[in-house]
């Protein structure tokens, strides 16, 4: 992460009892496409599974960073320590919320295979513990479609709770820095 109040947020190596987040770098693309290949993947957020070369441009552009002043795209791959293969993604778009503050908008996917064993928990937990170690983020939400049971038990997980508020029919799961 960078100095505290400077700078964009960057991603960084995170480590848990069983995971290795790692930043996401191109050469991800090749297994990624693999882990992500399963069209039951979509059935909540639509669409269909990327192509390799549709991955590595979608990478590409993850990598470049976002348009928006001040904002910062965080992407790493999660990997299983037991096997080193990788399972699945998480995510963090962060953007500024007044002049000192940041607010994090976080996702999770983990691929068919790897599912029901904790690992979205895992890494979700990592990711939002490790956003509120940067003494500016404030709050971290995200989005989850109301019969996706298995996101609402990671964001639940993860210390997030459902709010009133909707997106293209997800509700918006939400936790606040306590100040």
């Amino acid at each position: 992460m960078s100095r505290p109040g400077t700078g964009p947020v960057v991603p960084e190596p995170l480590d848990t009892d069983r995971l290795a987040l790692e930043p996401l770098v191109p050469a991800h693309a090749e297994e990624m496409a693999l882990v992500l290949a399963d069209p039951a993947l979509h059935a909540f957020t639509g669409g269909a599974p990327d192509d390799l070369p549709a991955l590595r441009a979608r990478y590409a552009r993850m990598l470049a960073g976002p348009p928006e002043p001040g904002a910062s795209w965080c992407n790493w791959v999660v990997r299983v320590r037991a096997d080193g293969r990788l399972a699945g993604t998480v995510q963090a778009t962060v953007t500024p919320d007044g002049a000192d503050e940041l607010t994090a908008e976080v996702a999770w996917v983990v691929g068919t295979p790897w599912q029901g064993r904790g690992i979205a928990t895992e890494a979700a937990r990592a990711l939002v513990a490790w956003l509120f170690g940067h003494p500016r983020v404030t709050s971290v939400s995200a989005h989850v479609h109301p019969d996706h049971h298995a996101s609402t038990a990671v964001a639940r997980a993860a210390g997030l709770a459902p709010t009133a508020e909707r997106q293209a029919g997800e509700v918006k799961w939400r936790l606040v820095r306590e100040p």
